[in-house]
């Protein structure tokens, strides 16, 4: 599918399979609010920061800055807040995908800011071949998971696109390496009528570990 209009769907997560078989879970941020903010590579972490000089907003909006990627094995975990380390510490625990994201998107609830905004997130099993969505609005909290086919990532949005099934995906996807994946996120695709992009990150399987960028 491909997006003609433009419009503004918030943070988006999305998780997939490029044509030549390459998992990767992805994060980008969009925002009307607070533009000035970058993802940092640390480790096997990627954060959501303000730029220098605007690390004055926290004080304005406590949810701008947070863990947007984290890896546990063969799983890669992608967020729009700080759910992202709950999540991940049980995936680390053991426990399966559906409960893992279910219990801490249910027990943080979405944020309590002006706009209710969703929490949401995504991650990629390279092992079993698979892929979890999540959200929780004011209104529900719904998990699904779908099966990684070559060409199709799977996204979600805090607004609009919210929520998880077959028709948010766009299918011409690829990218040979991460940085890809997070120019896809700004400008491929279905994601380029996406209006207000600000930042992405991404982790992309190589077949024996992530790459992060």
């Amino acid at each position: 599918m491909k997006g003609t209009d433009s419009m503004y769907i918030g943070r988006i997560v999305a998780a997939g399979m490029t044509r030549n078989g390459k998992i990767a879970a992805a994060y980008r941020v969009s925002s009307r609010s607070f533009p000035n903010r970058s993802a940092r590579l640390n480790g096997e972490t990627v954060s959501i920061m303000p730029r220098a000089g605007f690390e004055g907003d926290l004080a304005k909006n406590p949810y701008i800055a947070y863990n947007a990627v984290r890896l546990s094995g063969k799983i890669a975990l992608v967020t729009n807040g700080s759910q992202t380390d709950p999540i991940i510490e049980k995936i680390i625990a053991g426990m399966n995908l559906r409960d893992a994201f279910a219990l801490p998107l249910l027990a943080m609830d979405y944020e309590k800011d002006s706009l209710n905004t969703p929490r949401i997130a995504a991650a990629v099993d390279a092992e079993k071949k698979v892929c979890m969505l999540g959200i929780v609005r004011h209104d529900a909290l719904l998990v699904r998971e779908f099966p990684l086919v070559p060409g199709k990532i799977y996204y979600l949005s805090t607004y609009e696109k919210n929520v998880p099934c077959r028709n948010h995906c766009d299918d011409s996807f690829e990218a040979a390496s991460a940085a890809e994946v997070c120019s896809y996120m700004i400008s491929g695709g279905e994601f380029a009528s996406f209006e207000k992009p600000v930042t992405a990150a991404s982790a992309l399987w190589n077949g024996s570990s992530y790459e992060l960028a």
